[in-house]
């Protein structure tokens, strides 16, 4: 699940991922009075309902709104049996740590990982 359609391209580019894509056109913002029917929301749960769907990867971008919407599907996602993810997020190959906001290490930290 992605934002908008731009993100698609974006992600088609790594060549990593094999699967269907479902674009929610926006992102919940209470603030400018975006809400869940405004968006693409509906649509997603209908096709989790009718079964097949064996992960959801909540691909937001790592922002209050992305958080939020991301939040949002994953309690309306809950009652189904479906695996629901978030991609990962932390420093960026070739960032420096004196450069990061808090929030990009915080979250750099808590998805640390070991190393093999």
């Amino acid at each position: 699940m992605v934002e908008e359609a731009l993100d698609v391209l974006a992600l088609e580019r790594v060549g990593a991922y094999n699967g269907r894509y479902h674009v929610l056109h926006g992102v919940l913002s209470p603030i400018e009075g975006v809400g869940p029917d405004d968006i693409k929301v509906k649509p997603l749960i209908e096709r989790v309902a009718r079964g097949g769907v064996k992960e959801v990867i909540l691909a937001t971008n790592p922002s209050m709104e992305g958080d939020t919407t991301a939040l949002y599907l994953q309690q309306q996602l809950h009652p189904y049996q479906v695996h629901v993810t978030r991609l990962a997020r932390g420093l960026p190959v070739g960032g420096d740590l004196e450069y990061a906001d808090q929030n990009t290490l915080l979250r750099a930290l808590s998805g640390r990982q070991e190393m093999d």
